[in-house]
């Protein structure tokens, strides 16, 4: 993603991120975090329409990274054993390359050996319900539900030509987090959202070691994975891609 884009989107997030959690701290207790990372390609394929377009390898003309990522988390903890949280997670990336073959994509002929733009957009926004159905000294689990709305958009484009297709779109998720206290200030920290049917399949999974260093204030490192993708008569997307991420986080 460009950088300039990032930071518009981050911008534009943390005004709603801060507010959600300034009214949590007066009902309850709030939570804002920030993370941001390397973020590399291992799959992105893609096929428009499903049923009648030519698959090709999006990575051929975006490339496989490494790109800038960053997303917004805002938690609402209401009750003790009860929680909101709300994601904000922008991701696009762009570039030019050539088709390994002519290329139909949208009903648009592309030809192979031409320069080509691509372009990959999945803006995702969350909200999320969690209930913590075990706590102890070192072991803390919540478990619950999210609502997921897409925002995402593929493109093609050489001289003369161009194709689009975008998809706005809600998709229910599971959500699971797990926490390990290893002492009173650095926790294991593992955080799930994912679903799976017939039509595709979504997962993203985060493990990160937190560091409480101060009174309201933690800092966190670790590893993200997305996994997913859809296979319709519309279309047919699959990628994967890896994140190193590191995240900066403050209670209310």
């Amino acid at each position: 993603m460009d950088f300039r884009m990032l930071l518009i989107h981050i911008l534009r997030f943390a005004a709603l991120a801060v507010f959600l959690s300034a009214a949590g701290a007066s009902a309850g207790s709030g939570d804002i975090q920030l993370e941001t990372g390397i973020l590399g390609f291992s799959r992105n394929d893609v096929r428009i329409p499903g049923d009648g377009g030519t698959r090709f390898d999006m990575l051929d003309l975006t490339g496989s990274g490494p790109e800038p990522v960053a997303r917004l988390l805002a938690t609402w903890q209401f009750h003790p054993r009860h929680a909101l949280r709300l994601t904000l997670a922008p991701l696009e990336t762009r570039g030019t390359g050539r088709l390994d073959r002519d290329t139909t994509f949208e009903e648009v002929l592309f030809p192979a050996g031409v320069d080509t733009k691509g372009r990959y957009r999945f803006n995702t926004y969350r909200l999320a319900y969690r209930w913590t159905f075990h706590e102890s000294r070192r072991w803390r689990w919540g478990f619950g539900a999210s609502a997921l709305v897409r925002d995402a958009e593929v493109s093609l484009e050489q001289p003369g030509l161009k194709a689009a297709k975008d998809d706005l779109g809600l998709v229910p998720l599971l959500h699971l987090r797990g926490e390990y206290w290893m002492n009173d200030q650095t926790a294991l920290v593992a955080d799930v959202e994912g679903a799976a049917a017939a039509q595709g399949r979504a997962i993203d999974a985060a493990l990160q070691l937190q560091w409480d260093f101060r009174p309201g204030w933690r800092a966190a490192a670790g590893y993200r994975t997305i996994e997913g993708g859809a296979d319709n008569d519309e279309v047919y997307t699959f990628a994967w891609l890896h994140q190193v991420v590191v995240s900066l986080g403050a209670r209310f």
